[in-house]
């Protein structure tokens, strides 16, 4: 076939143009992050930084909490709406949405102020802690505000508006804020700075959504979607996003408690390091998951058997020489973001080679949302959060960084292959490698 057919089958084929422009744009949020990264770890204290994941941790933790889900559901309501001819109604769900928002973060923050200080700076052995918390909580609604308007651009169609915000500009503020801090030598308000990020971006990008929304002239009728209904569909989505993020947020929290803001900033390096081979997994998924929902929608298991092979095949074959460079280079790597950071070695090691592991199951967890079993993924995940806990309490106390990587390890090794079982059993499939 010739250079310029297939240039003019790529610009004919739009879902193929979205998917490698959505592609190109999460790969460089990954740059743009790992680049922001090294300047902190080699600008700011290790303490500094620490005390910078230990605030994103509880933002992203206690924030899908507030969020109730309507960060997904908001795309479940823009389906039903185009099916019923009534999709100026989606206006009113948002407006719905960010009223309960305000309510739950304002309830997070009414909590947090209410219990003694002295209590939490002891539980954490540090006495900064609670200040750090009680802004945080105090930026709760900005940081749901600004997540939530990402998903309302897709749900709008504006899709490049939101993968923009979601890969690059949610960084720009914080970056230039760092930057600035670092040359004004006035590094310890990093904090204060990330999280004032999260008031300038919900105001922007409440602009555009309220921008797009004046542009739906709707007439005025009886109110389609109450406040309960809202709610009763968007809280089950939150449990599994609630899961995912407390995966992700204990090993932090129990880090600072028992070790220091120091170790947070070595381990919380590895794990970022890790999300190289997540955004592999995740691109994968996202190219296959309308596939797997037409297909067993149909019944055509033959064809399903194959997208899943595929799929397990394709993130394998990708994901192993990245982790096998990740490991043998795993000194240069951390020493990359400041020769302190070697001290994550072991942790990093155990946190790469068991993404590994879990990256022969493939597409596990898609499969379970795309095929209705959203419900069994939810009690997989509840349990895995349940032992991700157990385990980093009983284990980082004594093995610190190690104790948490092999935490967070095990409990995602449990809920990828109890999902992987799960599969087998109802329409035997085998999704992992074989």
């Amino acid at each position: 076939m010739k250079t310029s057919n297939i240039f003019e089958k790529f610009s004919q084929n739009p879902f193929l143009k979205q998917s490698l422009s959505t592609l190109f744009l999460r790969i460089l949020g990954v740059l743009l992050l790992f680049g922001f990264t090294i300047f902190l770890t080699k600008s700011y204290t290790p303490k500094l930084v620490g005390q910078y994941d230990f605030v994103r941790s509880f933002l992203l933790a206690i924030g899908s909490i507030c969020l109730l889900g309507f960060d997904q559901s908001i795309l479940y309501f823009k389906g039903h709406l185009i099916s019923q001819n009534e999709f100026k109604e989606l206006k009113k769900i948002y407006a719905k949405m960010v009223a309960m928002l305000f309510v739950t973060s304002l309830l997070s923050l009414i909590i947090i102020f209410a219990i003694d200080e002295k209590t939490i700076n002891d539980y954490f052995a540090d006495d900064e802690v609670y200040t750090l918390l009680l802004k945080g909580a105090a930026t709760l609604f900005f940081y749901g505000i600004s997540t939530l308007n990402t998903e309302v651009f897709r749900a709008l169609d504006k899709l490049y508006v939101a993968e923009l915000f979601r890969n690059i500009l949610k960084y720009i503020p914080l970056i230039l804020g760092s930057i600035t801090l670092f040359y004004w030598n006035k590094e310890t308000y990093l904090v204060d700075v990330f999280l004032i990020g999260f008031v300038v971006l919900s105001i922007f990008s409440s602009i555009l959504v309220f921008s797009y929304f004046s542009k739906m002239n709707e007439a005025i009728k009886p109110e389609m979607i109450s406040h309960k209904v809202v709610f009763l569909k968007s809280y089950p989505i939150a449990i599994s996003g609630m899961a995912m993020f407390l995966l992700m947020s204990f090993d932090i929290m129990f880090l600072k408690k028992y070790r220091n803001d120091e170790t947070v900033a070595f381990y919380s390096v590895g794990v970022k390091i890790m999300t190289i081979v997540s955004v592999i997994i995740l691109t994968v998924n996202i190219t296959i998951s309308a596939k797997i929902a037409e297909y067993f929608s149909s019944q055509e298991m033959n064809d399903l058997k194959k997208v899943t092979r595929n799929a397990v095949r394709l993130i394998f074959g990708i994901t192993f020489p990245v982790i096998l460079l990740l490991c043998v280079f795993s000194e240069y790597v951390l020493s990359f973001f400041g020769h302190q950071y070697i001290a994550a070695k072991n942790a990093f090691l155990i946190l790469i080679i068991g993404q590994g592991i879990c990256s022969v199951f493939g597409s596990t967890p898609v499969y379970l949302n795309m095929t209705g079993r959203q419900h069994i993924f939810q009690v997989i995940l509840i349990v895995a959060v349940l032992i991700n806990f157990i385990l980093n309490r009983l284990l980082i106390p004594i093995y610190g960084m190690t104790g948490a990587a092999t935490a967070f390890v095990v409990s995602s090794l449990f809920w990828n292959s109890i999902s992987a079982i799960v599969i087998y059993k109802k329409d035997r499939i085998k999704i992992f490698l074989n």
